[in-house]
């Protein structure tokens, strides 16, 4: 389908049931909610798995901003139907909560780790610039490694360990990405209060074991926005969502 600006967004479905729409995290594809796709649809769903742009199969265009992902996140949502229930994790949860906060139609909210910084620790106020003149200076490999550092915050011993395994090479064509996530995660660090005013209900995700950054934020994000509910979920292990254990949440709560 195509977005707002006429970027090509690509998407896949599996499953009949209600629609639940994935949005993954940094460095995500489609292909990365696969396992999450399957566990929804065998609970009674219709999972939609999506490449935000700049990713996988979908297109991109230079300067884009948080609210063309928004927009995105509605044409996808318009394109199966026009109503669904949006499962976002990390950077995916707070677009998701974001988009909600622009009046894209959402039935319900599910938020998995979203990253909010509440500000503490932010990083450098220049870096989306300084990840878009790596890029632009052809220095993909380099704006991976600065994101890993510096907006995720992974210590220098596991980004040099990630540098060298097999799975780098997949992670530098995503480069440009790194962008939007840092220019969407800068904007909205705090939650603005329209993100708070949300109508769609929400229930906001996380693991027993996972980030002191990412349970310091699910844990505030959960006190300030009325009505939602917090959900522990054992099975989901330092950032690493459990596909079945999530699903199962989805069902329970929709």
């Amino acid at each position: 389908m195509t977005s707002g600006d006429g970027t090509a967004i690509a998407f896949n479905e599996l499953g009949t049931g209600p629609a639940v729409v994935i949005v993954g995290g940094a460095f995500s594809l489609a292909a990365d909610g696969d396992a999450l796709a399957s566990a929804l649809a065998d609970v009674g769903f219709r999972a939609i798995t999506m490449d935000r742009r700049g990713r996988g199969t979908s297109g991109d265009k230079r300067g884009s901003q948080p609210e063309d992902e928004a927009d995105d996140l509605a044409a996808v949502i318009e394109a199966v139907g026009g109503d669904a229930i949006v499962l976002g994790h990390s950077s995916g949860a707070v677009l998701a909560l974001f988009a909600a906060s622009r009046g894209v139609p959402i039935r319900a909210l599910f938020l998995s780790e979203p990253p909010f910084r509440f500000g503490v620790e932010e990083p450098a106020a220049d870096l989306p610039q300084r990840l878009q003149q790596l890029v632009d200076e052809g220095r993909s490999a380099e704006a991976v490694v600065t994101f890993q550092l510096e907006a995720v915050g992974l210590p220098r011993q596991m980004v040099d360990s990630i540098r060298q395994s097999e799975q780098f090479a997949s992670l530098v064509p995503l480069a440009q990405s790194t962008v939007y996530d840092a220019e969407l995660t800068a904007r909205v660090s705090t939650p603005t209060a329209a993100m708070l005013s949300v109508h769609p209900p929400v229930t906001i995700l996380r693991g027993a074991q996972t980030f002191p950054v990412l349970v310091a934020a699910a844990d505030r994000l959960a006190a300030e926005l009325p009505d939602s509910r917090l959900v522990i979920v054992p099975e989901s292990v330092m950032h690493r969502l459990d596909p079945g254990a999530t699903a199962r949440v989805v069902r329970d709560r929709v």
